[in-house]
């Protein structure tokens, strides 16, 4: 077999034109050629599926012989089940000559007069001569049994999935009619399921509301409500046998978690204790209604407190409000969770559900560690009973963590012992606690409804009080009231008075949002939509992170109303929940409705509960963020992946040793750019060929067990071409051209000799989406390759009629390659083709070859 680079040149562009003179020819003769052929002389029994006709096709492949009569390498090659590829090839159409000499066994025999009815007509026209009859014809897609909705592209190449479509609907079909209805093409196909009426009459359906009519949905506008609103779905589902354990997992979280959220407003958000409450107020109960999660509980969370604290901080440093100002720093809080929740609300609007993605790994576990050992550090100064000296010393208290670490190595002597005692063994009880239950629950899971930290809470209040630890100086929570007087104050948040409180919490509001919105994304992927095992649970709660962004940016909107902490999903809380009994939504309103308790009869009880052992429990919580790093430090350092742990490590030293926005503003900025490179690098592959086999593989990975074709490069573009990955394509291409490899440097001279680029071969599978950026940048490429007197050849190019073709033969791809027959279905057919000396001559001795 000579080689192609041997071969006299062609213009590529000449196979287009005697492909259509073979087809004018053959249509001219008096044969039919639909573009989907039926092939009912090859019937046996039941219509044949997709699947059948490809488990056909493959076998025709395999038995097919280069000597037999016709033989071409563009209708028979070889069979690739290896790798998985079937190239769509052309069919010869048959006249009705050829199927009446046709003998089949088991084929479709036309029943007597008094049986025929309005199914039978396609076949009689069949025999009656060449043409199909005068009616609108679908013989090419009928067949014995009713046809599926989805083949509609197959019968109108205008026919899009997804688009809107004029229905008859005057009369409505029950399902199952066989009558097909005349004047609109579908019909005929989608009538026998009763999916569609007939008539004069005509109004636009969706393929949604289509196969809403083929389900048997009554009421559409209920199924879109129970879709956006769960707690219509929820509601009508829900069991008496459901109340119990929803109950005591209400009870069990509001003895863990009210008491951390005084912790977490008064220690971190700087802000009056009971605004932490307001948290589990309005927000569980908001997302009961929206959410898409029966099982997962909204609430403060420690690192978006620290975020609302460090804005506070700011506004009291610039002189926007006072140290004391209590008030003032609540309503700050207000204007960051609003704000928070209108980033997010907005992000559901314009379904970007997928902003979960965008920040890595390494920076979400270096930001999170960062942040667990912020808050260590903080809650040690309370713990010492040393606030009143770090107030008295300048810059401690608004410093770094480096410097309160040398303000606590340097006064430690000045440490208050009954506070200390109190605080330091509170976090060992904690913890101790923590690890039992931890052991202990997977044998006896009923040790999660042991309320460890409501004891420790309720009996330090009650030493506090009994042995008036106050008066020897032990610090208390006080009274616990709203800075209004009033239980539930109002304040809208975006006034214009505050408009430069909302300048300062910009970026801090977006970062909340965005942790927030990623930790309520785990969780709720971790608990599902509430099935349960064996299906006992919630039906139709299908998770949605668009609405999950809808549902948690309406809570924190109503709860910036109320000066509340930012609330998200939390994975320990919704575990503990789970874990207790909740199995719907409802133990979150049985949550709201204990804190409302709380906040109207039982705030004075927690007068007397020590700051020290809030500042305990905080610490807990701060000790979960950081245990969970050195897992993941081992496992990149078995990767060897040096630029996660770098980036790891520069974040946390960022934030530890400078300030939290800093390392906020270093650590988006460098995930941004990462997925920024990450989405303009093109990845470009050249093949090569298994030996023995039909099998291509990226010659960079083992370019020593590959066959490389002589004169060809074969080029694999396996993604989605765009303006972003497409503005470096020309150089790659040109040094996979000059070296064979694209990681090669580019100051390295010409290794591949120019005889070895004569054919170019682009394998295009990858290529799922095509923008005008990428269309203009590739037409170009193919330019320059045919001035260049290189032939270019496209190969599992998706199918004509997708939108990705369309863009090839609308930019002039196809034409400048040399017509349609460049497009193939398969890279050993491109091969075949590039072995052609003229594609002319090739269909001139074979005219009865068509293109599909």
């Amino acid at each position: 077999m000579s080689s192609p680079s041997s071969l006299p040149p062609t213009d590529p562009r000449s196979a287009s034109k005697a492909s259509s003179r073979a087809s004018s020819t053959y249509r001219d003769a008096g044969g039919h050629a639909p573009l989907t052929p039926s092939r009912l002389w090859q019937s046996h029994g039941p219509g044949s599926s997709p699947e059948d006709h490809t488990s056909t096709r493959s076998q025709d492949f395999s038995e097919s012989s280069s000597d037999e009569p016709g033989y071409s390498p563009r209708t028979h090659p070889v069979s690739f089940e290896a790798d998985g590829i079937y190239p769509l090839l052309p069919h010869r159409a048959l006249s009705v000559e050829d199927l009446a000499d046709t003998q089949v066994e088991g084929a479709l025999e036309e029943p007597p007069v008094e049986e025929v009815d309005e199914n039978t007509r396609l076949l009689e026209s069949y025999n009656r001569g060449p043409g199909c009859g005068t009616d609108p014809c679908t013989h090419g897609t009928f067949s014995p049994r009713p046809a599926s909705p989805s083949s509609l592209a197959s019968v109108d190449p205008k026919y899009k999935f997804g688009e809107r479509h004029n229905i008859s609907t005057a009369q409505s079909y029950e399902r199952g009619s066989s009558s097909v209805s005349r004047g609109y093409p579908y019909n005929g196909l989608l009538s026998v399921d009763g999916l569609l009426g007939r008539g004069n009459n005509t109004k636009k359906l969706s393929t949604t509301q289509l196969l809403a009519r083929r389900a048997g949905v009554k009421s559409t506008r209920m199924m879109y409500l129970s879709y956006y609103i769960p707690i219509t779905n929820w509601a009508s589902q829900y069991k008496w046998s459901y109340l119990k354990g929803d109950l005591i997992a209400a009870l069990t979280m509001a003895s863990f978690y009210i008491p951390m959220a005084l912790s977490y407003a008064s220690n971190l958000g700087h802000i009056p204790p009971i605004n932490g409450l307001y948290s589990f107020v309005f927000n569980p109960l908001i997302y009961a209604f929206l959410g898409t999660c029966p099982q997962m509980v909204v609430g403060p969370e420690a690192a978006g407190s620290l975020l609302v604290g460090s804005v506070v901080r700011t506004s009291v440093d610039i002189g926007h409000s006072g140290d004391e100002d209590a008030e003032m720093h609540a309503r700050i809080a207000g204007v960051v969770t609003g704000m928070a929740g209108a980033v997010i609300f907005i992000a559901g609007l314009t379904r970007l559900g997928f902003l979960d993605s965008v920040l890595s790994r390494p920076f979400l576990r270096g930001f999170i560690s960062a942040i667990g050992f912020v808050i260590l550090v903080d809650q040690l100064i309370p713990e010492m009973g040393l606030s009143e000296e770090a107030k008295r010393t300048g810059g401690v208290s608004h410093g770094s963590s480096v410097d309160k670490i040398v303000f606590l190595v340097e006064h430690i002597g000045s440490a208050h012992g009954l506070t200390s005692a109190v605080s330091f063994a509170s976090f060992a009880i904690i913890m101790v606690c923590r690890t039992l239950k931890r052991r202990l629950q997977p044998r006896f899971p009923s040790v999660a409804y042991i309320p460890d930290r409501f004891i420790v809470v309720a009996l330090s209040a009650v030493f506090a009080w009994a042995f008036r630890w106050d008066e020897k100086g032990l610090e208390i929570l006080g009274d616990v009231k709203s800075s209004t007087g009033s239980p539930f104050p109002f304040h809208w948040p975006f006034v214009p008075s505050y408009m430069k409180h909302v300048r300062e919490a910009m970026s801090t509001s977006f970062l909340i949002a965005l942790l927030g919105f990623f930790e309520s994304s785990v969780a709720a992927k971790a608990l599902g939509g509430g099935e349960g095992r064996t299906g006992e649970g919630l039906q139709g709660m299908t998770l949605s992170a668009n609405r999950e962004l809808i549902a948690l940016g309406v809570a924190n909107l109503v709860g910036g109303c109320f000066m509340a902490l930012p609330a998200f999903g939390g994975y320990g809380r919704s575990k503990v929940n789970a874990s207790t009994g909740g199995r719907t939504p409802m133990s979150s309103i049985f949550l709201s409705l204990i804190t409302i308790i709380c906040v109207l009869f039982l705030l004075p009880y927690f007068y007397f509960l020590p700051k020290g052992v809030l500042s305990a429990m905080v610490s807990v919580v701060a000790y979960s963020l950081i245990e969970e790093c050195p897992h993941d430090i081992k496992f990149f350092i078995k990767i060897r992946g040096a630029s996660e742990l770098a980036l790891m490590f520069l974040i946390f030293g960022a934030t530890i040793f400078y300030s939290l926005p800093l390392g906020v503003a270093l650590g988006m900025g460098l995930s941004i750019l990462s997925l920024i490179r990450h989405a303009t690098k093109p990845r470009i592959q050249i093949l090569g060929k298994v030996p023995g086999t039909s099998v291509f593989e990226n010659a960079e990975d083992n370019p020593r067990s590959l066959e490389f074709i002589e004169g060809c490069l074969i080029i694999k573009i396996p993604e989605p071409l765009t303006f972003a990955n497409t503005g470096d394509l020309k150089n790659r291409l040109s040094r996979l051209e000059a070296t064979g490899s694209t990681n090669a440097h580019p100051a390295l001279p010409r290794i591949r000799p120019v005889e070895h680029n004569k054919n170019i071969i682009f394998d295009v599978h990858g290529v799922t989406a095509l923008d005008g950026s990428g269309t203009q940048v590739l037409m170009e490429i193919v330019e320059g390759y045919i001035d260049r007197g290189v032939r270019v050849f496209f190969c599992r190019v998706p199918a004509r009629g997708t939108p990705i073709y369309t863009l090839f033969e609308q930019s002039g791809i196809v034409e400048t390659c040399g017509g349609p027959d460049h497009f193939v279905g398969s890279v050993e057919e491109a091969l075949k083709m590039t072995e052609l000396d003229n594609a002319d001559n090739w269909y001139t001795d074979h005219p009865n070859e068509q293109e599909a």
